[in-house]
């Protein structure tokens, strides 16, 4: 996702809902978001659907290292004796 042009990429609702087939096409050539004002305001921010799926993906990932972060802090590890032994546990109780 490319970072937004003041100039180009914040528009008011109105001119957003009467052109919003032109602003659609601009979203998936420019790959800028889109941020879209009420009142003088920002109100929303639209995004194409790989953006959003690219900030899904990256969430998804800060999330599962902070949570990895937190098992080391917290002293919840394996070595990799324990791990295969239980695995194979696992395994041998038929829990995937």
């Amino acid at each position: 996702m490319r970072t937004i042009s003041i100039s180009n990429d914040i528009i008011p609702i109105a001119e957003f809902k009467t052109n919003i087939s032109k602003w659609f096409k601009i979203l998936q050539t420019s790959r800028h978001p889109l941020i879209i004002t009420q009142n003088s305001k920002p109100a929303g921010v639209l995004l194409s659907a790989s953006d959003y799926d690219e900030l899904v993906y990256r969430k998804s990932f800060l999330d599962s290292v902070e949570r990895g972060i937190s098992d080391v802090e917290n002293g919840r590890t394996q070595t990799t004796g324990e791990l295969r032994k239980t695995l194979q546990a696992r395994r041998s109780a038929g829990n995937p």
